[in-house]
């Protein structure tokens, strides 16, 4: 039963990120402590492996509308970015390691919640122009804002599309959906860091012990995210990023409230 619901979740929490072109996993963190009731630190682990497997097929399924050409044009903003993506994603292990449940939960509600505000206001920041800047100083900010994904997306088990893409396309004067595109290709070698910095820890064991239930939950997140790139076109994109901006929040809220329940006990 456990399995089948790990599909369900999978593929509803995949329809959510693939109709705002992410992979789903900051939709999902909640879902595994919430419901699942895993530690916040099994979740990360888990979140992450699933988010692999998310962000692949993900840009698998992104080439099919945006060139390649496109993409590689632009890859010297992607290793820029990438660079201190793979640096926090090699500092973020360390963190989510050492910090005790309690405080690691009010991280994950706290980034959630900043996620949150930046759905919300999505509309907003892709009004914003991109900013001119000398070439010395987009690469030095870019550099800096990859330092703090890498560090949330190991820390939490999210790709951080939700802080790359605005980053690339303020900072690099990139269009939204190319920046999307680059965004996945960000996000790849940063997980698979992730993952290796959590297994030089000791901390895949999470993954190995509950492999049917990550396999079962990615197969649903690849249905998924397929389907929401397919829904996409019939629904407004800036309904949707306040509608799920909002779930996000009150899944913020929800996750706090019963750790603190949980804690009382």
């Amino acid at each position: 039963m456990q399995n089948f619901l790990a599909f369900l979740w999978g593929g509803v929490i995949a329809v959510l990120g693939g109709l705002i072109g992410l992979g789903g996993a900051e939709f999902r963190l909640p879902v595994l402590v919430g419901i699942f009731k895993y530690r916040t630190l099994q979740a990360i682990v888990i979140n992450l492996a699933i988010s692999l497997v998310t962000v692949v097929f993900s840009f698998i399924f992104r080439a099919s509308f945006t060139r390649f050409s496109h993409i590689s044009a632009n890859f010297y903003i992607i290793l820029n970015v990438l660079t201190g993506s793979l640096l926090g994603a090699y500092i973020g292990v360390n963190f989510a390691t050492k910090l005790n449940e309690q405080i690691l939960t009010r991280v994950v509600v706290a980034f959630l919640l900043v996620l949150s505000f930046l759905l919300i206001s999505h509309a907003f920041i892709a009004s914003l122009p991109g900013l001119q800047l000398p070439l010395s100083l987009r690469i030095l900010l870019g550099f800096t804002a990859g330092i703090v994904i890498g560090i949330f997306s190991s820390m939490l088990g999210v790709a951080g599309g939700e802080i790359i893409i605005p980053t690339v396309m303020i900072v690099f004067s990139v269009d939204i959906k190319l920046a999307g595109s680059l965004s996945l290709a960000i996000s790849i070698p940063t997980i698979i860091m992730g993952l290796m910095r959590y297994h030089r820890q000791r901390k895949l064991g999470e993954i190995y012990a509950h492999h049917g239930f990550i396999a079962f939950m990615a197969a649903g997140s690849i249905l998924g995210a397929l389907a929401g790139s397919y829904l996409l076109r019939f629904v407004s994109s800036g309904f949707l990023h306040v509608l799920l901006g909002m779930i996000l929040f009150t899944s913020a809220l929800n996750l706090l409230r019963r750790k603190r329940a949980h804690l009382a006990v």
